[in-house]
C-alpha cells in the first residue's frame, strides 16, 4: 500500500491508502509513453474519508494500446465495454476499468451515447456529470487535477456541473436522476441552476432505459437521506415520469384539512423505516431496499380510492390492495426482478392488516394468519407498520405502539409453542393420498388447503384428530359419492 496524502499539509483530504495496483498500473502506462489518471468517484471519496469500491481510470491510450499495456500484468481482462473505450481487468483481487479520454452525447431520441475519443484529460473531465466527479489524480505522480472546482463544491456541499447543466443533461439525461441520488447518498445540496435544468428537461428522462433508471433509483432509496432525493424527483417533475404514483400523492387538502398530507406522510414513513433497520447481525440489515421502497409506496393507492361521504369525512377504502397492484405495475415497468416486486407489493398489501388488531384484538387464529401471510417478510412488516404511525396525537401513537408490542409478544409466544415460521397442515400430501386413496391432482391440493385452514384456525392437532377431520371433510365432497368401501383409489380422476 502507498500512503497518498499528508494530512498535515492538506487537511481537507483523507489520509487513506490506495491499493498498490493503482501506482503499479500508473507506472506501466508511463513506461509505455501514455497518460493514466485515477478519476471520478474514487478521487471524490478520498475527500469524503471513505474507500470507493470502484477503481476507474482514464487514459490517452486507445483500447488496443490499453490492452497492450496491461495484458501481461493483469490476472484477467475483458473487452465488453470496448466500443465505449473501456477495458476491464482484475489484478490482485481488485477490479479496475480503464477508459480512453472521450466525449459523448445522446441523439435526441437515442438511448445510447455516441462515443468519440478525446486527447485531453481536462476535456475528458469537462464531459463528466458533476464537478465533484470531475477530479483526477495523475499517476504515478499523484498530482490532483481539479479544473472545475470539485474540491470547492465538496467543501460547500454543493452539486454543480462542469459546464451548463442543460448541456450536461442533454448529453446524458440519466444525470438528472444521478443528481437526486447524490442528494440522498452524499447529502449535498443541488445548485439552483441544476435544479432548474432538471425541471426544464424532466421529460427527457424518458429516452433512458428503464434498467438504468431503476439502478439509480435503488441507489437513491438506499442512500443516507432518501427523503431529500425523492423530494427532488417530485419537485423537479422527474417523478412524473419515473414514479408518477409518488408524485400523485400530493393530494390537495380540503379547506377543513380533514386528512393529512399523504405525500409528506409517506416521506416521513420512509424516513422512520430507515431508522428501524438493524445492523448486519439483525433481522433487517440496512439499507434494505424492500422495506424502504414499500414505505415510500405504501399509500400510493390513496389517490384512486379517496372518497368523501355526505358528512364530509374522507376515506381510502381498499387503498392497500389498489396500492399493491400499482406498486407491482410500476416496478415491472422499471424492470425489477420478480422476487423484489413480490416482496415490496406484498408489504404494501399487508400494511393495514394490523389495524384490526389495534381496534378489537385478535384470536390466536388471526395471529397465525398474520404471521403466515407475511412469511419471510414478517420482520419488515413489523417495521413498516410501526413506521406508518406519524400522528402528532401522543396518546394515539402510544396506544398503537402498545398494541403492536402486544401483537409481537403474542407472535413470540405462539412461535415458541407452534413453530409459526413453518406452519404446515398436520398431514402431508402423501398421508392425504394414502388416507383418501387418491392419486396426485387438484383434489389433493383442496384437501391440503382444508387442513391448512384447520391448522391456522385451531393450532396443531394430533395425527388421529387430523385424520378424523379430513375424513369428515371428504365425506362432504362430491368426489366421494358412490364409493361403498371408503375412499376410492380413483377418486377425483377422469
Amino acid at each position: 500500500m502507498v500512503h497518498l496524502f499528508d494530512p498535515a499539509s492538506q487537511p481537507q483530504l483523507s489520509a487513506l491508502d490506495l491499493p498498490d495496483v493503482v501506482l503499479e498500473m500508473g507506472q506501466l502506462f508511463a513506461d509505455a509513453g501514455h497518460q493514466l489518471s485515477l478519476v471520478g468517484g474514487p478521487v471524490r471519496d478520498l475527500f469524503l474519508g471513505r474507500v470507493s469500491p470502484d477503481l476507474d481510470f482514464t487514459t490517452d491510450a486507445d483500447p488496443d494500446a490499453t490492452i497492450g499495456v496491461i495484458k501481461r500484468w493483469a490476472d484477467h481482462y475483458w473487452e465488453i465495454g470496448r466500443e465505449f473505450g473501456t477495458i476491464g481487468l482484475r489484478k490482485d483481487g481488485h477490479t479496475l476499468e480503464v477508459t480512453t479520454y472521450r466525449a459523448e452525447a445522446y441523439d435526441a431520441d437515442s438511448r445510447k451515447p455516441a462515443v468519440a475519443f478525446g486527447t485531453s484529460l481536462e476535456d475528458d473531465l469537462f464531459r463528466r456529470d458533476f464537478t465533484i466527479n470531475a477530479m483526477a489524480l495523475r499517476l504515478p505522480s499523484l498530482e490532483l487535477v481539479d479544473p472545475y472546482g470539485g474540491v470547492r463544491d465538496l467543501h460547500a456541499g454543493m452539486l454543480r456541473t462542469p459546464g451548463e447543466p442543460s448541456a450536461s443533461f442533454s448529453d446524458d439525461p440519466l444525470r438528472m436522476m444521478r443528481a437526486a441520488r447524490f442528494a440522498s447518498q452524499l447529502q449535498v445540496e443541488v445548485a439552483e441552476e441544476v435544479a432548474r435544468a432538471m425541471t426544464d428537461m424532466a421529460d427527457r428522462i424518458t429516452i433512458v432505459s428503464a434498467e438504468r433508471v431503476r439502478d439509480e433509483l435503488i441507489k437513491l432509496i438506499n442512500g443516507k437521506d432518501p427523503r431529500t432525493g425523492v423530494d427532488l424527483l417530485v419537485d423537479t417533475g422527474l417523478a412524473d415520469h419515473v414514479l408518477p404514483e409518488v408524485a400523485a400523492l400530493r393530494l390537495e387538502l380540503d379547506e377543513h384539512h380533514r386528512h393529512k398530507d399523504v405525500y409528506q406522510h409517506s416521506l416521513t414513513v420512509l424516513e422512520q423505516a430507515c431508522g428501524l433497520e438493524t445492523g448486519e447481525d439483525g433481522p433487517v440489515p440496512g439499507p434494505d431496499f424492500v422495506l424502504r421502497f414499500a414505505a415510500l409506496m405504501h399509500d400510493v393507492g390513496k389517490p384512486a380510492t379517496r372518497r368523501f361521504d355526505p358528512s364530509g369525512a374522507v376515506s381510502f377504502r381498499h387503498h392497500d390492495m389498489v396500492g399493491a397492484k400499482l406498486t407491482a405495475r410500476r416496478m415491472k415497468k422499471l424492470r425489477f426482478d420478480n422476487d423484489t416486486i413480490k416482496a415490496v407489493s406484498r408489504l404494501v398489501e399487508l400494511h393495514m392488516r394490523f389495524y384490526g388488531y389495534g381496534d378489537a384484538g385478535w384470536t390466536d387464529s388471526a395471529v397465525r394468519r398474520y404471521v403466515t401471510d407475511a412469511g419471510p417478510l414478517l420482520e419488515r412488516l413489523h417495521r413498516l407498520t410501526r413506521s406508518d404511525v406519524t400522528t402528532r396525537n401522543k396518546r394515539k401513537a402510544e396506544r398503537l405502539a402498545f398494541a403492536y408490542d402486544d401483537l409481537e409478544e403474542r407472535i413470540g409466544a405462539l412461535r415458541e409453542q407452534e413453530e409459526l415460521d413453518a406452519v404446515r397442515p398436520d398431514l402431508d400430501g402423501q398421508q392425504i393420498m394414502a388416507l383418501l386413496g387418491i392419486r396426485p391432482g387438484p383434489l389433493v391440493g383442496r384437501a391440503y388447503k382444508f387442513l391448512l385452514e384447520e391448522r391456522l384456525e385451531h393450532g396443531p392437532l394430533e395425527p388421529a384428530a387430523a385424520e378424523a377431520k379430513l375424513l369428515a371433510w371428504w365425506a362432504e365432497q362430491p368426489e366421494s359419492a358412490g364409493t361403498s368401501d371408503g375412499p376410492s383409489a380413483g377418486a377425483g380422476q377422469p
